[in-house]
């Protein structure tokens, strides 16, 4: 079985590692970026400096920053929960290159410092749900990912856009999936308003275990659609295949738009746990973002093409 049923979540099961320690390791790392400013005596984090507020932000109540720093699915740093923030060390974010590569006319690599100059930082509250039955609002930091597609001017024959994330096997997991984890989607999708490239959770930049230094969020589609610690984004005209459609093609699509109606083989989708919640909610197609998002599907099976 690759991804366990969901448990039942509650706060008191959330496991609490030494979050500072971890998130001094990064900042130390990421000390040559250009987010990584100075900080006072005893600060264990780094501001981004001023956001703009985004009025695609949901008004839901925040999950916890312990909980989002510390319940991870980051399978490259492993596939307990709490792996991820145990094993930062395994991942260094500095210094880091994204290339953007494929069917551009203008194909190159970009530090991170170069793409916090491309468009001011956005503060964007968004749902986020896991395949697995639990969900999380998260206020993620970035610019949207159109803009950084702009900078390479995609050709005309370019249909798709493939993600691929860092992995290095002689510090990360090993089994489990085919490395590099790969993930895609539709150029339409991936230029959508919605579609963010992060570099930041809550003011500060991004944690090694949510996916630093630049990770995707897509928050109408479940989780694992959201690549992590993406070092090379590429235009194609064939649709990819991802690592976790290679994995189990019955059970995780293209698409993964969130769906309450098509069931994972395994469990139900109708409902999800909100970590630190103790009663389950009713899931929202497409995550709550239909009005934005439906009209890209329109006319299609969103069975077969789930």
């Amino acid at each position: 079985m690759l991804i366990r049923p969901p448990a039942d979540i509650l706060p008191s099961e959330i496991t609490d590692p030494d979050v500072y320690r971890a998130r001094r390791r990064f900042i130390a790392q990421a000390g040559g970026l250009a987010l990584a400013t100075a900080l006072p005596a005893g600060h264990a984090h780094a501001a981004l400096g001023p956001l703009v507020a985004s009025p695609l932000s949901t008004t839901e109540g925040q999950t916890s920053r312990k909980a989002v720093t510390t319940y991870n699915n980051f399978y490259e740093l492993g596939t307990d929960k709490s792996d991820p923030a145990e094993n930062t060390h395994r991942l260094k974010p500095a210094p880091w290159q994204l290339r953007i590569e494929g069917l551009v006319n203008k194909p190159r690599s970009f530090g991170i410092d170069e793409i916090l100059k491309l468009a001011p930082l956005e503060e964007r509250i968004y749902r986020m749900r896991c395949v697995e039955g639990w969900s999380m609002v998260i206020p993620w930091v970035g610019i949207p990912l159109a803009t950084l597609l702009k900078q390479a001017d995609p050709q005309g024959s370019a249909k798709y856009v493939e993600f691929v994330s860092h992995y290095d096997k002689t510090t990360m997991t090993r089994g489990v999936l085919d490395w590099p984890y790969t993930e895609g989607l539709r150029l339409d999708e991936a230029r959508h308003p919605l579609t963010l490239l992060a570099v930041g959770l809550y003011g500060d930049v991004l944690p090694v275990q949510n996916g630093a230094p630049v990770r995707l969020v897509v928050p109408w589609k479940y989780g694992f659609k959201s690549g992590k610690s993406i070092v090379a984004i590429r235009l194609v005209e064939k649709q990819p295949v991802t690592a976790w459609m290679k994995a189990g093609p019955s059970e995780y699509g293209f698409y993964s738009n969130v769906n309450p109606d098509v069931d994972h083989p395994r469990w139900s989708q109708a409902t999800e746990r909100r970590i630190g919640e103790f009663s389950k909610r009713k899931t929202l197609m497409y995550n709550g973002y239909a009005d934005q998002v439906a009209a890209m599907y329109s006319g299609m099976d969103l069975r077969r093409f789930f």
